[in-house]
């Protein structure tokens, strides 16, 4: 079994409250959780409202399917014109290690 994550540090547009951290936040989660069918969530800098971090993990039989997904999952987030993607860290381990 092969766990992966990628922690993503994002930059907020035009965003100037909380409430609207959260209407730019919900879609791009929904929009991740649907295209890499992997957990998705907001993991830090909750009070900041033009900054977030967002966390996705899978689980996988193989390595190569996890960091695929783990790809396509960074494509997807700095694809968005609303974000600003600043920073990404990434962990593969297997269940043997």
């Amino acid at each position: 079994m092969w766990i992966g994550w990628i922690e993503f540090d994002l930059l907020l547009g035009d965003v100037h409250s909380l409430k609207e951290k959260r209407s730019v936040l919900r879609p791009l989660i929904a929009d991740l959780s649907r295209r890499t069918e992997a957990a998705v969530a907001e993991v830090a800098d909750h009070d900041l409202y033009r900054r977030a971090v967002v966390g996705l993990a899978v689980v996988a039989s193989g390595s190569s399917h996890v960091r695929d997904v783990l790809d396509r999952a960074e494509r997807a987030v700095a694809e968005r014109p609303e974000t600003t993607l600043l920073s990404t860290r990434r962990g593969l381990h297997s269940s043997e290690d």
